[in-house]
């Protein structure tokens, strides 16, 4: 509904892509190297993946069960990850890029063993991650420019949400009714909450790309890998939720 409302232009109010024509140099390239950096992204961890599915050893590792494995993959991806955003971004290959290198391909480290339910059910999740994806895109660059950039508190009580059903659904059965209220919640609520994200973080992107300063030296320079790196999340937090569902993931609350 969000994709017609604003996508054939029924909002009465300008959306951010009406405003592109007068965007200059600086802003066009801020938010191509971003986008470039997502898809890069995206790939760096596709390539991790795929040499993990060719490892035995480290297969092993990622799919380990229990309190300290979960503790560890937690770790990983929280600890490469703040070690990413820390450092500035500098324009070559440097430290910056080394940590995103690091973490993305941790990233597809844990989720290579998603590509034992069957690589067609993952290209199907593929395919239907990109399609939400453009379709929410196109939403969050046709809206007005602050739309959705209102949602950030009741986003982060959301994520806070999530997360704590995530990590109850681990250790409650699903045939509970507990259980079963935490894994939807994780589920279900997770998929909506992340596509909610997406559309806050691509309106944050523009307005970050319009608003830096251009002459860079009293502050930190624009970082598009961390801008990247905001919504390569909400891209794989969707795509995990998605193939979860064409996995069966969505019925075994009722087994």
């Amino acid at each position: 509904m969000l994709v017609y409302y604003y996508g054939l232009g029924f909002s009465p109010s300008m959306g951010t892509i009406d405003y592109v024509k007068y965007w200059p140099q600086h802003v066009k390239e801020r938010i191509r190297t971003t986008y470039m950096y997502l898809g890069a992204s995206i790939l760096s961890s596709t390539a991790a993946a795929a040499i993990c599915l060719r490892s035995p050893v480290i297969m092993n590792m990622v799919m380990r069960q229990g309190w300290v494995s979960m503790l560890v993959t937690i770790a990983a991806v929280w600890g490469s990850g703040i070690m990413l955003q820390s450092i500035p971004y500098k324009e070559g290959f440097g430290a910056k890029q080394l940590a995103w290198l690091a973490h993305t391909g941790t990233v597809g480290a844990i989720l290579a063993p998603l590509y034992l339910l069957g690589g067609p059910l993952v290209l199907r999740a593929a395919w239907y991650t990109a399609s939400i994806v453009g379709g929410l895109s196109i939403v969050a660059v046709c809206a007005p420019n602050e739309t959705f950039l209102k949602m950030g508190g009741p986003l982060a009580i959301g994520l806070g949400v999530v997360f704590a059903s995530s990590v109850g659904s681990m250790f409650l059965p699903p045939t509970t009714a507990l259980g079963s209220g935490l894994y939807s919640m994780s589920l279900y609520g997770g998929l909506i909450l992340f596509s909610m994200l997406l559309l806050y973080d691509t309106q944050r992107i523009i307005k970050q790309a319009e608003t830096y300063p251009v002459h860079e030296h009293m502050v930190r320079p624009y970082d598009p890998i961390n801008n990247a790196i905001s919504v390569y999340m909400d891209v794989v937090n969707i795509f995990v939720r998605i193939l979860t569902l064409l996995a069966g993931g969505g019925n075994r609350r009722q087994k």
